[in-house]
């Protein structure tokens, strides 16, 4: 799906950078803060006006220390530490893939809300996966793009067989969208000399306007 044009793959990266900065504007944060308002009733023990907020902070620490262990072991080396290390990086993201998944149908999100949620997680995940797939393209041919697939499905059948708690959900979502803020503005927001600005502002501008403007019709 990725072109391997320079200046076409330049844009294809910057239009999906995007779709997920706008995503995580106008979904992802709005959420994470009606999620914080929805437990306030679920008990005393959340009495405080941030305790998801710092879920989703727990999430980017996570996920940030294991990159950083894996990045720095492979600027050192390339070795078996490092090799080693980069299978850890696989699972997490594995996990990863699958508390998405599960979040997006543990939603109940349908028809064209799904399609334009489904089409920002969708290239989301591509990105990701080429960011793998450039640190160590033979393990991530053999086996890691099947555990990030596998993650993706065993989410959505969690989705659909498991009912959990509305309070669980509420710290799951919280967890994965401190990860997920982290992945898309260090990860898939485009560096200055890789960027195609005029497509990065392009699909922002369209992906923003088309969201918000269904909100404000159908009240999403």
């Amino acid at each position: 799906m990725i072109p391997s044009n320079r200046i076409h793959r330049l844009k294809w990266f910057s239009f999906s950078g995007g779709l997920a900065v706008s995503y995580v504007f106008v979904y992802v944060l709005p959420t994470l803060h009606k999620e914080q308002i929805l437990v306030k009733k679920y008990g005393d023990y959340f009495t405080m006006e941030s305790e998801l907020y710092f879920i989703g902070l727990l999430g980017v620490l996570m996920f940030y220390g294991v990159q950083k262990v894996v990045r720095k072991a492979q600027l050192n080396d390339k070795t078996h530490k490092a090799r080693t290390l980069f299978w850890l990086q696989i699972a997490f993201f594995g996990l990863y893939n699958m508390l998405v998944a599960y979040t997006v149908i543990s939603h109940n999100v349908f028809g064209v809300q799904a399609v334009f949620y489904g089409l920002a997680v969708g290239l989301h995940f591509i990105a990701v996966a080429h960011d793998l797939w450039r640190e160590y393209s033979d393990i991530y041919n053999q086996v890691g793009r099947y555990v990030l697939a596998l993650g993706i499905v065993a989410g959505w059948i969690m989705g659909v067989a498991v009912n959990l708690t509305p309070l669980t959900e509420s710290i799951i979502f919280a967890f994965i969208s401190g990860a997920m803020i982290l992945n898309v503005l260090k990860y898939e927001l485009p560096p200055d000399d890789e960027a195609h600005f005029p497509t990065f502002a392009t699909g922002v501008i369209v992906y923003t306007t088309i969201t918000m403007s269904l909100k404000f019709f159908f009240q999403w």
